[in-house]
């Protein structure tokens, strides 16, 4: 499913006040020549690289595919000598149906993925688990991500919650200045301890950004969600982040690219 809002045009008349609330949004001068954005926007005092899956399942199949999931997966990875966590296993609630969403934390980063890719190529078990796992799939797809530096680390919570996962495409070369907008307004959405995680494509299809958020229930994520309005500020954050994002044609009007998730917990 994805979110689309209509934004309009800012007069020439409003520039100046608009340059100079610009100038004073950016936490740090960043010229992007001169290193990657990954160095820039990821945090310096872990080295966790994270995999984002997402698979299609055969309607008929996703109650077995969970009970696979739910008897496989931990055990494998629960091990000491894989470097790995698994972080979560949803179901999609609202969005995309019959899907399945894991995310995985690798502690070390590039090193220990490859460390556990080798091992799971040894692991019986696991080769067995992947054959009957395809065998329920119509698709599947992934990325590797780095954390946002202003994001806190994804840790176990209490249950159950609902969880949003949404997704947004930006437009190629504007990563940074999506990261300084957001370095402010992840202040406005940490009051109820909502934000679970927050992380950028490294590997698969990039420019993208994932936001992770808990939620009791629909009626409580509809009751934050608006009180983030009442708070001087976020509506120009959320006007400003919206326009680096990659445009769509439709019905003759230019809409914004982001896609909504809402996720239920599988594997606790």
């Amino acid at each position: 499913m994805y979110l689309l809002m209509c934004r309009g045009m800012v007069s020439s008349a409003s520039r100046p006040r608009e340059d100079s609330w610009l100038k004073s949004l950016f936490v740090r001068k960043v010229d992007p020549r001169k290193d990657a954005h990954s160095n820039l926007l990821a945090k310096r005092e872990t080295s966790s690289l994270y995999k984002l899956q997402i698979h299609n399942v055969k309607p008929e199949c996703l109650e077995a595919y969970n009970k696979l999931c739910q008897e496989v997966l931990p055990k494998i990875h629960e091990e000491k000598h894989y470097p790995c966590a698994l972080v979560g296993t949803w179901n999609t609630w609202y969005g995309e149906q019959d899907q399945a969403v894991h995310l995985w934390r690798y502690e070390g980063g590039y090193p220990a993925l490859n460390e556990v890719m080798s091992k799971l190529r040894q692991n019986k078990e696991f080769t067995e688990f992947r054959k009957e796992r395809g065998n329920m799939l119509l698709s599947r797809k992934n990325q590797l991500l780095l954390e946002f530096s202003f994001w806190n680390e994804p840790v176990p919570r209490e249950g159950p919650n609902i969880y949003e996962l949404r997704s947004y495409q930006l437009r190629p070369g504007t990563m940074i200045e999506w990261g300084n907008y957001w370095a402010r307004a992840i202040r406005f959405r940490q009051d109820n301890n909502e934000a679970v995680g927050g992380f950028f494509s490294q590997i698969g299809q990039l420019y993208m950004v994932h936001h992770l958020w808990a939620y009791k229930d629909l009626q409580t994520r509809e009751d934050i969600r608006n009180a983030a309005w009442h708070k001087p500020g976020w509506d120009e954050l959320v006007y400003y982040t919206g326009n680096i994002l990659t445009p769509l044609e439709c019905w003759r009007q230019t809409f914004l690219q982001a896609s909504i998730l809402i996720l239920h917990y599988v594997v606790q």
